[in-house]
């Protein structure tokens, strides 16, 4: 490694020459600079620095800063005249241990500067191995992607991406350990929402873009789980949204998992009971075409539903739940010991007297029977 002076926002060594002329001690938040020093001249190449001397202690003072580890000194001179100081540094970007035994690089911390960035990407990955580190997450955001083929060339690969980041992930190997890091997200989460008034009839939409052969279909208000949302938020959102109807989630009724839906990802979509609260409809949504209140029999009668295995299953046990026939799983509030964090857990409770179906919705004999 190149002997480098360097300069830092405040650092104070006091006793600098020992016995041997050799001082380490470990510090941070430094910058690089290649200078050779006395206590009363600076001849340096790089970014501006200075250095100052009184009593026996020095002080170095600099502009950008980053971590660095651990430093070496050496005195030079005979006895004591025109003495020169050489830095050996040991730079670590900035960032912290993970549960797992790996670094969490901080993104706020990264130098602009490809050049600095390479090589204090290079002796951090060197100080992690010998620290006997394994996975190390580097953040980079939207605003320094200049650093991304940078980390790509050090043997960085890519995790997952966001509108303002990309994630990349870096793992040491030892005795030819197998990566344990977690891969990206595997499934995108969808819910659809089934709402029926006390006329028997289903809140569909029709929307603007779908596929030719979706043209004109009357549908459930369906869309995406947003992030750290829950399931059944969700679908109260996507209902609200797409058709200006409040409500209020009972079940999930069942959901659907299927693989390679979109981008490689699987498909994980609930279908949920709500009740409705109000009943005007008023539509914002740019990806809605039309919506409405439409008769039950109606609905199901339309070809592509009645044609569908999949979605006439569906309809058969939402009808059975309004007739309590069947019961879907209603949402718990709980707490595990195992991360003690607050869970909605997803279950039936069964009771003798009304095998576990709320009284939410009345039978309507008639209309199962029609159905049926």
């Amino acid at each position: 490694m190149d002997l480098n002076l360097i300069d830092a926002k405040s650092v104070f060594v006091s006793n600098l020459i020992g016995p041997k002329g050799i001082l380490s001690f470990s510090t941070s938040n430094f910058m690089s600079s290649s200078l050779k020093v006395s206590p009363l001249l600076c001849s340096y190449k790089g970014k501006a620095a200075c250095l100052s001397s009184s009593e026996g202690a020095i002080t170095l003072v600099g502009q950008e800063k980053y971590g660095v580890e651990t430093y070496s000194y050496r005195f030079d001179g005979a006895n004591g005249r025109n003495p020169s100081i050489f830095f050996r540094e040991k730079r670590v970007l900035d960032g912290f241990n993970d549960e797992y035994g790996g670094v969490v690089v901080n993104p706020e911390k990264l130098p602009f500067n490809t050049n600095v960035f390479a090589s204090t990407l290079r002796s951090s990955l060197s100080i992690w191995r010998r620290e006997g580190k394994k996975g190390i997450w580097l953040k980079l955001p939207l605003e320094k992607c200049d650093l991304v083929p940078i980390a790509v060339r050090e043997g960085f690969q890519y995790h997952h991406a966001e509108a303002g980041y990309v994630m990349m992930t870096y793992w040491i190997p030892k005795s030819n350990e197998p990566c344990m890091l977690p891969a990206n997200a595997s499934h995108q989460v969808g819910v659809g929402g089934f709402v029926m008034n006390h006329k028997n009839e289903v809140l569909v939409v029709q929307e603007k873009h779908c596929a030719p052969d979706l043209v004109g279909l009357w549908k459930l208000p369906t869309g995406f789980i947003l992030e750290s949302e829950e399931i059944f938020t969700g679908a109260v959102r996507e209902v609200k949204e797409e058709t200006g109807i409040s409500t209020e989630f009972l079940e999930v009724i069942a959901f659907r998992h299927a693989h390679n839906v979109a981008f490689e990802k699987s498909d994980l979509f609930f279908i949920c009971m709500l009740r409705p609260i109000s009943t005007e409809i008023k539509i914002d949504d740019l990806e809605v075409q039309a919506a409405k209140w439409m008769p039950l029999m109606e609905f199901v009668e339309q070809p592509l539903i009645k044609g569908d295995n999949m979605f006439k299953k569906i309809i058969d046990m939402c009808i059975a739940r309004i007739g309590k026939r069947y019961c879907g799983l209603s949402v718990h509030k709980v707490v595990s010991k195992f991360d003690n964090r607050l869970s909605s857990l997803y279950y039936n409770v069964v009771d003798h007297q009304t095998h576990g179906c709320s009284d939410d919705y009345c039978s309507t004999p008639i209309l199962e029977q029609q159905i049926n």
